[in-house]
């Protein structure tokens, strides 16, 4: 779709709330441990939950772990792209099966980053992400490195987000984790919608639209979302509001 900035439309209370992090809900940051957050925004999403019936979850790169630190909370959600998936809040993840491939790319990785702290190797249950965006002049290099490195092996893919590059196995994104979260309760029969910045979002916005729901982008670029809003703090102003108009105090 193009870039026409449409506003996302009024609040449903059939709606399943699927949301990115980084980008989304926080802005992001020169390390993921650096990131936070608007001290408002747990009870939005608490307020969320309650009236959702519970269909709120974080679709995130991060492994769930980090958005429970990060939130204080236990929300539903897919972590890692889709490797973890918890369909109720504080339910314990499904976690991926441990990859020796990944641990392959990994050592081959280590000449790149030894000697630089500026880049950052982060290993995540079942993927690997290496960040440079505190270094982006070695853009380059870190592409080439990861490119060979994923020449090794086989069953895995190369994805681009922000200044980060990471490897998992190719059948999994977030498209594939909300269709599967939807085909469970709290989510099944609800309406989607689906919130993100990053082109790690495009599959869940072309699974969304596919279901005939919502779609957010925030920020500029091209996207498949039907909607947009400028920036985090719009996203989390109009999420805001969104909760209390769901609440009844509105």
């Amino acid at each position: 779709m193009s870039d026409d900035g449409r506003a996302p439309p009024t609040p449903r209370n059939d709606w399943a709330l699927f949301l990115d992090f980084d980008g989304t809900l926080a802005e992001l940051a020169p390390t993921p441990d650096a990131v936070t957050i608007d001290p408002d925004l747990p009870d939005i999403l608490l307020s969320l939950m309650d009236s959702l019936d519970g269909a709120v979850a974080l679709i995130s790169g991060r492994p769930l772990g980090e958005l429970d630190r990060l939130t204080g909370l236990e929300l539903p959600g897919a972590g890692v792209h889709g490797l973890e998936l918890r369909e109720r809040q504080g339910m314990a993840p499904h976690l991926p099966n441990e990859s020796d491939e990944i641990g392959k790319i990994a050592a081959r990785l280590v000449p790149l980053v030894h000697g630089d702290p500026r880049l950052i190797l982060e290993a995540k249950p079942g993927a690997l992400a290496l960040h440079y965006r505190r270094a982006p002049e070695r853009e380059a290099e870190c592409r080439g490195a990861m490119r060979e490195a994923l020449a090794a092996v086989s069953g895995l893919e190369l994805m681009e987000g922000k200044m980060v590059l990471e490897v998992k196995p190719g059948h999994i994104n977030k498209g594939h984790a909300i269709e599967k979260l939807m085909s469970l309760p709290p989510f099944l029969g609800r309406i989607p919608v689906f919130a993100g910045d990053d082109r790690t979002d495009e599959d869940g916005f072309g699974v969304v639209n596919a279901l005939k729901g919502v779609t957010i982008k925030i920020g500029d670029g091209e996207t498949k979302a039907a909607h947009r809003l400028a920036s985090v703090e719009d996203f989390v102003a109009w999420l805001k509001q969104t909760a209390s108009s769901l609440s009844g105090d509105g």
